[in-house]
C-alpha cells in the first residue's frame, strides 16, 4: 500500500494548510464588516455554556480553550484555538445557546461579529463566503482527526502533535516557535492522559532537544519526527 495513506493527521495538515489556509483578517477588513474589537485577559471568560449564541468571534492575537461540562460537573477540553481561528460559529446554523465555554488562555485580542452582521456578508461577498466555508470544512477535518489521533495513537505522539499544532505548524503563515504557556495539566486533558504522562514525555522531548524552556515553551520542527515515527 502507498506509504502516504499511514502518513498521521499533521503530515496531512501541513501538506493541505496551504491550500485551506486564508487571510482572514484582510478579507474581513476588505468587507467592510461592522465588528468590535475586545480584549480578554488570561483565563477571563470569552463566553460561558448555557450564554445565549449571539455572535461569530474571530481571534487576531492570544489563543482561547473550548470546553464542555457535563452534568456531573466533569470538564473536558475539546479545542485549543489560536490568532487566525474563528469560534461561536454555531449560532449561524440556529445554535440558540453555548454548548460549551470559551476562556482565553494568554492576553488575546478578539473581533466580535454579530449573527446577522455575519450573515449578511457570507451572502454580500461570495469570496469571503468560499473561503470561509473551506475553513469550517477544514476545521471539521481536523476534528475528524484529533478523535482518530485520540483513538489509535499513543499518548507520546498525541502530544508531539498538539505541540506543533499549539506552535502553528502547517499554516500558511511562518509557525511561532514559542508556544502560549499551556500547563501539564491542560496538556493533559487536551490528550487524554495524566499529568505524570505529560511530565515524562516533556522531559524526554527536552533532552532529545525536539522543546526547550528559554523564557517560554520553544518548538523544534524536529518534534515531528515524534508523530511519523511508527
Amino acid at each position: 500500500m502507498d506509504a502516504r495513506f499511514h502518513l498521521p493527521a499533521m503530515v496531512r495538515e501541513l501538506k493541505t494548510a496551504k491550500v485551506l489556509a486564508f487571510n482572514a483578517q484582510a478579507f474581513l477588513d476588505s468587507a467592510g464588516v461592522a465588528r468590535k474589537v475586545t480584549e480578554f485577559k488570561k483565563k477571563q471568560t470569552v463566553f460561558s455554556q448555557g450564554d445565549p449564541a449571539r455572535n461569530v468571534l474571530y481571534i487576531q492575537k492570544g489563543g482561547v480553550r473550548i470546553s464542555v461540562v457535563n452534568e456531573t460537573g466533569k470538564e473536558a477540553v475539546v479545542a485549543f484555538l489560536g490568532p487566525g481561528d474563528f469560534f461561536g460559529e454555531g449560532c449561524l446554523a440556529g445554535q440558540p445557546i453555548r454548548i460549551g465555554s470559551a476562556t482565553a488562555v494568554a492576553a488575546t485580542t478578539v473581533l466580535v461579529i454579530e449573527k446577522k452582521e455575519m450573515v449578511r456578508v457570507l451572502h454580500a461577498e461570495h469570496a469571503f463566503s468560499d473561503r470561509f466555508i473551506s475553513y469550517m470544512l477544514s476545521r471539521n477535518i481536523r476534528v475528524e482527526e484529533d478523535l482518530v489521533d485520540q483513538l489509535f495513537n499513543s499518548s507520546e505522539k498525541r502530544l508531539a502533535r498538539t505541540l506543533l499544532l499549539l506552535a502553528q505548524y502547517g499554516k500558511e503563515e511562518k509557525p511561532q516557535k514559542m508556544v502560549p504557556k499551556v500547563s501539564q495539566e491542560l496538556l493533559a486533558e487536551m490528550i487524554g492522559t495524566t499529568r505524570s504522562r505529560v511530565s515524562f514525555f516533556m522531559n524526554k522531548f527536552r533532552k532529545l532537544g525536539f522543546i526547550k524552556y528559554n523564557g517560554g515553551l520553544h518548538i523544534n520542527t524536529s518534534l515531528l519526527s515524534v508523530v511519523l515515527h511508527d
